[in-house]
């Protein structure tokens, strides 16, 4: 309600209040009869106070009558309003229901983006899966393809056959000639006394090309293994150098093998001795040589390849024990010997043993037993080996009426210890000592040292012996290995009086080393077919060996190592040294009573190995 309508209403009010006496006197008097001349007469004038309230009636309606059109306005906008609010509230729920349709068709957006998402996720994983699938085709496919192109190994009835192979071309140079192919025989080195040592000698051969293969198959819990291997480093009766270089197949190794899961394995056949060093384990075919080219390897090497029955067990992860059963030989050196003993004999072709070849009657196999561990970057071994010498002895052979009565048979027992240490401190370097030392033990080192040798009565005396070498390699690239090796074997003089008084055993001091450095003229000795002049340069020199040495430097480098083989070249220069016991030669005519024969050799070697 506005101001002007509340003033209105008030002056209504006042007006109200004053008109209401008026009306009361008016009425109590009481009503003339009226008449014509009354009516003639003129109206009676008004009063200021009539007038006034008059004009007040007159406002008073006017603003009633505005109040009236006031109230039906207000009514009007009253009624729109309702309309207006009915509209509003109609368009309220009309935005509600369009605001639900909205999240309804803004879920199902939603819910159609999620799906289009996750369609297009599925389509690129399906897309991945295929590229996937298509490459784990192609790579299968090339898998198969070289497989079958270039396979690896054979598969025949669940067997695995893996060749092995290398070919060689390989030459051989020596200041000193020792008559003698890529092979050394080390102990051999003439002193200055044999015309050898006065002329050079130069071989090329490719001999030492070897074949060979291994065989493996699985079943349950074991594990079959065959493996062989052969060279052509044998004489046969027709052998030479001359034209055709018809040189015989040799057996290097060929042995079986049954191992377990458990880490048990036994190994039999023809394979290097538990003696030889290996890398991993006491394990077969890991064997640890010295990389040169000769194939006798270096001095100071111990090893052989031999007969053997192997049984070995790895415990955790570390360790390895094994102990061997091998094939037995004696070797014997002596000086003033006597006659009345034999170890022997000459082979017998019936027998398909050498007829130009002696062997010793043996009275049980070499034992060999050895502790290996392989810590990280490093490879250690401790082992023993025991031998057993035998021969027949005759006590009365030298009696004023000879006789094979209180003939005897004699054993001794020999043996020696094994130490191998092999330290890897980074990738680019392997560094090796190895150590053997016992008595009876010469036969196991490369050289070849004797064994034994002799009492006056004819029993034998195992002859004590030392082999070391040590050994540096290093690895600047993959291509490259640049090889160090220096290495020696020893043996002790050993000798017992005799009845007549003369000194009986291994290099007596006795011997007459007068002419061990003077060139004597070449022998006549011969049988017409070898060792006959002019195939011969003898010499005078009693001498025996004490030591022999060899130091050697070399380098392999590979042209090309890669799923189709490796192609190398090896060079390898030595330095090697003969030492003899003293004899009583003293300085006589200017000889020496310790000689020494000294080598030079450069070895070649161009190889191609089988993948």
């Amino acid at each position: 309600m506005t101001k002007q309508l509340q003033a209105t209403l008030a002056a209504i009010l006042v007006i109200s209040a004053i008109s209401v006496p008026a009306q009361t006197s008016s009425t109590a008097t009481p009503a003339k009869k009226t008449t014509k001349k009354a009516v003639a007469k003129k109206a009676p004038v008004e009063s200021a106070t009539e007038r006034q309230i008059r004009e007040l009636r007159e406002e008073m309606q006017s603003q009633q009558a505005q109040i009236n059109s006031l109230k039906s306005q207000i009514a009007d906008k009253d009624a729109k309003l309702a309309a207006t609010a009915q509209d509003a509230q109609a368009a309220n729920a009309t935005a509600a229901a369009a605001t639900a349709q909205a999240q309804s068709v803004s879920s199902s957006v939603q819910a159609n983006t999620e799906a289009v998402t996750t369609l297009n996720s599925t389509v690129t994983d399906l897309k991945a899966a295929n590229t996937g699938l298509a490459q784990t085709i192609s790579d299968a496919k090339k898998d198969l393809t070289d497989k079958f192109e270039s396979p690896l190994a054979i598969h025949y009835k669940g067997v695995t056959i893996t060749p092995v192979a290398f070919f060689a071309a390989e030459s051989v140079y020596r200041t000193r000639s020792l008559n003698s192919d890529i092979n050394t025989p080390f102990g051999a080195t003439p002193f200055m006394n044999a015309g050898n040592a006065h002329v050079s000698e130069f071989n090329a051969t490719g001999r030492q090309s070897r074949l060979g293969g291994l065989i493996e198959a699985k079943n349950g819990m074991f594990k079959y293994s065959g493996y062989f291997e052969a060279d052509f480093l044998n004489a046969g009766v027709s052998s030479n150098n001359n034209e055709s270089n018809s040189y015989p197949l040799r057996q290097r190794q060929i042995w079986g093998q049954v191992a377990t899961d458990s880490g048990f394995k036994f190994t039999g056949g023809q394979m290097w001795s538990l003696v030889t060093e290996t890398k991993v384990g006491t394990d077969a075919r890991t064997e640890n040589l010295p990389q040169t080219i000769d194939p006798q390897y270096h001095v100071g090497f111990s090893w052989a390849r031999q007969y053997g029955v192997r049984a070995q067990q790895k415990l955790g992860s570390l360790t390895t024990v094994a102990v061997a059963l091998e094939g037995s030989q004696t070797t014997f050196a002596a000086a003033n010997a006597p006659n009345n003993f034999f170890i022997g004999g000459a082979g017998n072709p019936g027998g398909l043993l050498n007829p130009t070849t002696n062997y010793t009657n043996n009275v049980s196999p070499d034992i060999i037993a050895k502790v290996a561990f392989d810590p990280k970057h490093a490879h250690i071994e401790v082992g023993g080996v025991a031998s057993f010498f035998r021969d027949r002895y005759y006590p009365n052979q030298s009696a004023t009426t000879p006789s094979a009565a209180g003939a005897t048979n004699n054993t001794k027992v020999g043996g020696g210890v094994i130490g191998n240490i092999r330290v890897s401190p980074s990738k680019y370097v392997d560094l090796g000592v190895h150590v053997m030392a016992g008595d009876g033990v010469g036969r196991y080192g490369t050289v070849g040292l004797p064994d034994t040798t002799v009492h006056p009565d004819g029993t034998l005396e195992p002859l004590r012996s030392y082999q070391g070498l040590f050994s540096l390699e290093a690895h600047p690239t993959k291509k490259l290995d640049l090889l160090a090796y220096a290495g020696s074997e020893y043996i002790q003089r050993t000798t017992y009086l005799n009845a007549a008084g003369k000194l009986v055993g291994y290099a007596p001091i006795t011997l007459n080393n007068t002419g061990c450095n003077t060139e004597g003229l070449p022998g006549t000795a011969g049988n017409g077919f070898a060792g006959a002049p002019p195939y011969t340069a003898a010499g005078s020199c009693g001498a025996a060996t004490r030591v022999v040495t060899e130091g050697s430097l070399g380098y392999i480098y590979r042209f090309y190592q890669g799923p189709k083989g490796k192609v190398q070249y090896e060079l390898m220069y030595s330095y090697l040294q003969r030492g003899a016991w003293a004899g009583n030669g003293g300085l006589t005519g200017g000889a020496v009573a310790a000689p020494k024969g000294t080598n030079n050799m450069v070895f070649t070697s161009f190889r191609y190995y089988l993948p």
